[in-house]
């Protein structure tokens, strides 16, 4: 059921739907990683490494919210509930116990790159169909590859 009546063709929401849902599912994991590296990381890049992690997670919180948005303004009831979380993200699992700066950085790079790569596709997906959904792709799309670009030169 549907309250709200989309102006995409029943094809075209089909497409749209997938990318966005698969989009904030992705945008929660990654936010809920860095969280979870942010509270776990030790070395002597404590501070830097620390402060850029939430600098992740509030751009992934951002644009979960943004995505979320435009999914309900297209009739898509979006999913964002931990079971669906875990069954459909891109990105792997972060490491248990404290982590070096240096394995934080890799694991950070690591989740960005799985995110931007699917987000990617996700861009492609939605040229034809909706390009709204495509500009906020795009705009958040552009907003990760800044951070794993940061995450990458902590590790030179």
């Amino acid at each position: 059921m549907s309250v709200v009546k989309s102006p995409l063709s029943d094809a075209d929401l089909k497409v749209v739907a997938e990318a966005l849902q698969g989009a904030l599912v992705d945008l929660v994991d990654l936010s809920l990683v860095a969280k979870q590296v942010h509270w776990n990381v030790v070395g002597p890049r404590f501070r830097s490494v620390h402060l850029q992690l939430d600098e992740v997670v509030a751009v992934a919180r951002q644009h979960t919210d943004t995505v979320a948005e435009r999914a309900s303004a297209l009739g898509v009831s979006p999913d964002g509930r931990a079971g669906t979380v875990a069954q459909a993200s891109g990105i792997g699992r972060a490491p248990e116990g404290w982590i070096k700066d240096s394995d934080a950085i890799g694991t950070m790079v690591a989740a960005l790159s799985a995110v931007i790569t699917r987000m990617r596709e996700r861009i492609a997906a939605t040229d034809e169909p909706d390009p709204v959904s495509q500009d906020i792709l795009i705009g958040l799309t552009g907003d990760l590859e800044k951070h794993h670009w940061m995450f990458q030169a902590e590790n030179g």
